[in-house]
């Protein structure tokens, strides 16, 4: 299946059905009176997060999505059936975004979540609604509410725990294939990955997901090569893994480091701020002494946590997944601490304006 993760579509609700003008006629029913039922309601747009999808490629094939018209409203009190649902079902990960690509709309994370888009227009009310004692045929019906519309851009970012970063040929995609089951293609040409991958990988009797995405050069964010668009699917990634290839020498190392963060810290997205393991990659294609001489050059340019791996070797490799999993625990860790003091500060503020209220009411003044 095609990798995509960008889209744009047209969404549009039901209207709601008309009501109905209608008297009640009948054998031995004298002065029947009105019974016109109502308009049914417009359905929905309602995005879906579904787990064990990865593209958005079913939405290049098909881009208007049209809730049903709800029904028009009936004589004998009958009210119209209301409209079909429009179903968008989308992977986890997948943000919404308004026409302007800036708005943001909807964020889907987690599996079975359901946001309703847009809502459809309300049924119209029949004349059943309009009797009164000095009008008590009433010849008058609403009509259904008018549906809403939009064009939306939808835009997939991979929900991984470690995310790969480094100039075409790094080695990135080794590493994947050797520390999960993922198989993304490999060659000794640049440019090799031009879809982001995922894999699980498991260290020390844990596992977390790993993201691959292309290759990034100087430029990127100016279009250059593959572009940076992919490196959304590192935003929500809790470190990166940046790989240098060894074999380019103390200045290449040098520069190609310089490069990636340079690209990072102009795409944005807070990809600059992200802690970052940095990993000498292809260690078994030279000398020690030559390892020795690029791990100081990346330390003169600023970089910490330097590791020295060779993927088709196996050196190294189970000290630097150990780093990345301490760092995406105290991440983690991190995380579950801020939600909590959020929750604690919410009921904290709810309860001190119950309490405000509740003394407001006891003083005998009115409260507004």
């Amino acid at each position: 299946m095609k990798f995509l993760d960008q889209a744009k579509v047209y969404l549009r609700s039901g209207d709601g059905g008309n009501g109905c003008v209608s008297f009640r006629r009948e054998a031995n029913v004298p002065r029947g009176g009105p019974d016109g039922g109502d308009g049914g309601r417009g359905g929905d747009v309602v995005a879906v997060c579904v787990d064990g999808l990865n593209t958005l490629i079913d939405y290049r094939y098909r881009q208007h999505f049209k809730a049903d018209r709800g029904k028009d409203g009936m004589g004998k009190a009958r009210y119209g059936a209301g409209g079909k649902d429009a179903i968008l079902e989308l992977p986890v990960g997948t943000q919404v975004f308004a026409e302007d690509g800036e708005t943001l709309v909807a964020d889907l994370t987690i599996p079975g979540e359901r946001i309703t888009l847009l809502e459809g227009g309300q049924g119209g009310r029949g004349n059943i609604h309009f009797k009164s004692s000095t009008n008590q045929a009433p010849r008058r019906a609403d009509t259904g509410g008018e549906a809403q519309e939009m064009w939306v851009w939808l835009r997939l970012k991979l929900i991984a725990d470690a995310g790969l970063v480094g100039l075409p040929n790094a080695g990135k995609s080794t590493l994947l294939s050797v520390v999960s089951a993922a198989q993304p293609k490999i060659a000794d040409y640049p440019f090799t990955t031009i879809y982001p991958g995922l894999g699980v990988v498991e260290s020390d009797d844990r596992a977390f997901v790993m993201a691959d995405i292309p290759g990034l050069i100087e430029g990127a964010h100016d279009g250059k090569g593959l572009g940076d668009r992919f490196l959304g699917h590192v935003e929500r990634c809790r470190v990166l893994l940046h790989l240098v290839d060894v074999t380019a020498g103390p200045e290449g190392v040098a520069e190609a480091y310089r490069t990636i963060c340079g690209e990072l810290a102009a795409y944005g997205g807070g990809l600059a701020d992200k802690k970052v393991v940095v990993a000498l990659s292809k260690c078994d294609a030279v000398l020690p002494e030559e390892i020795a001489a690029c791990h100081a050059a990346l330390a003169d340019q600023g970089a910490e946590n330097i590791h020295e791996i060779s993927a088709i070797a196996g050196d190294g490799m189970t000290e630097t997944l150990r780093a990345l999993c301490r760092i995406i625990d105290a991440e983690a860790e991190a995380e579950r601490a801020d939600a909590e003091k959020a929750a604690v500060e919410i009921a904290e503020a709810v309860a001190g304006a119950n309490d405000e209220e509740n003394a407001v009411e006891d003083a005998g003044e009115p409260v507004l």
